[in-house]
């Protein structure tokens, strides 16, 4: 084969930038902020790109959902707990901003451990080799005793935990999600994968009362989705589990009709994974928002944002939210 002839440039085409379309306008700029600016005025600063654009998205979203009594509700990952995240939640759900929260095991281990003793998290990758990981006797107690009292009275998993750690009273009753959760009266629901989790490795967990447990709770999950319509769905921290369950809900609520119109989900993770990407943000058909960094960044900040915006001392009562129940008729 020849070379071929060299492209001859002079013939190329261009255009003036005064009429070129652009993405990037002065308008979209930073402001830089002087000292003691407020909360409200260093937000509006941000740059109107990418995450600056859907934080406020996320924050407004909230705020229209709350005052307009449509759901706020969040699925956890363990990781939003240990990096001390659980407190800003706990006000949402006292100051109905959340309606309903789903864990998955690590993170309804993590908090329930902080109820009971006051610390949690081990270094796992020491205490592996010494054959120690995952043995505290309080925290697989705890699950055998919610699992068999979530089967026996039908109250799901996520009910269970809150009622024995708010009977435990241990010294972080008060900063638990899942007691806050209890309390208020909101869909509580905790979802597992058998094996994944340390309170699976004890001989005393009937595989049958979990189970049950957490099918009770996954049923009582898609009722929660049935009414998310105008309201906004977070997924904090879970890269798998979570948005694997979400997704299913989703599918059993547009297979019975039920609508999800105008829903805004968002996805807060350390990296955007495929998973939370695509059952999150994409695949439900609402409008997914990205947000992405630490989640002892992120998270205050949400809270910041949203409380900030409603006002301290003058929140609009939430409704009661009860989920409608999804049935095949």
């Amino acid at each position: 084969m020849t070379e071929p002839e060299p492209l001859n440039l002079d013939d190329l085409t261009f255009e003036p930038l005064a009429t070129r379309p652009s993405k990037v306008v002065l308008d979209d700029l930073g402001r830089p902020t002087e000292p003691g600016v407020s909360l409200e005025h260093w937000l509006d600063a941000l740059p109107q790109q990418l995450a600056g654009k859907g934080f406020r998205r996320l924050r407004d979203a909230i705020v229209t959902a709350r005052a307009t009594g449509k759901p706020v509700a969040a699925a956890l990952g363990g990781h939003v707990i240990k990096t001390g995240c659980g407190s800003y939640l706990v006000d949402w759900v006292k100051r109905g901003v959340l309606n309903g929260l789903a864990l998955n095991g690590s993170a309804a281990i993590h908090d329930s451990e902080l109820a009971m003793a006051g610390h949690t998290s081990e270094d796992v990758g020491a205490r592996l080799i010494g054959g120690q990981f995952g043995f505290a006797r309080e925290t697989s107690e705890l699950f055998v005793k919610a699992c068999n009292r979530a089967a026996a009275e039908g109250c799901g998993l996520g009910k269970a935990l809150g009622m024995e750690l708010e009977a435990n009273d241990g010294p972080g009753v008060d900063s638990s999600v899942l007691v806050a959760a209890h309390r208020k009266g909101i869909p509580l629901t905790v979802h597992v994968a058998i094996g994944t989790d340390i309170v699976h490795m004890t001989g005393d967990l009937d595989g049958a009362a979990l189970g049950k447990a957490c099918l009770d709770d996954f049923r009582k999950f898609t009722n929660l989705i049935a009414t998310m319509s105008d309201g906004v769905w977070l997924n904090l921290g879970s890269a798998v589990v979570m948005p694997e369950v979400f997704l299913k809900a989703v599918s059993i609520v547009r297979n019975l009709g039920k609508p999800l119109d105008r829903l805004t989900t968002a996805n807060l993770d350390f990296q955007q994974q495929y998973r939370g990407l695509l059952n999150v943000l994409q695949r439900p058909g609402a409008e997914g928002i990205a947000l992405t960094g630490h989640h002892e960044l992120m998270i205050p900040l949400l809270h910041a944002a949203v409380v900030n915006r409603l006002g301290w001392d003058h929140v609009i009562p939430a409704p009661h939210v009860r989920p409608r129940p999804v049935s095949n008729s």
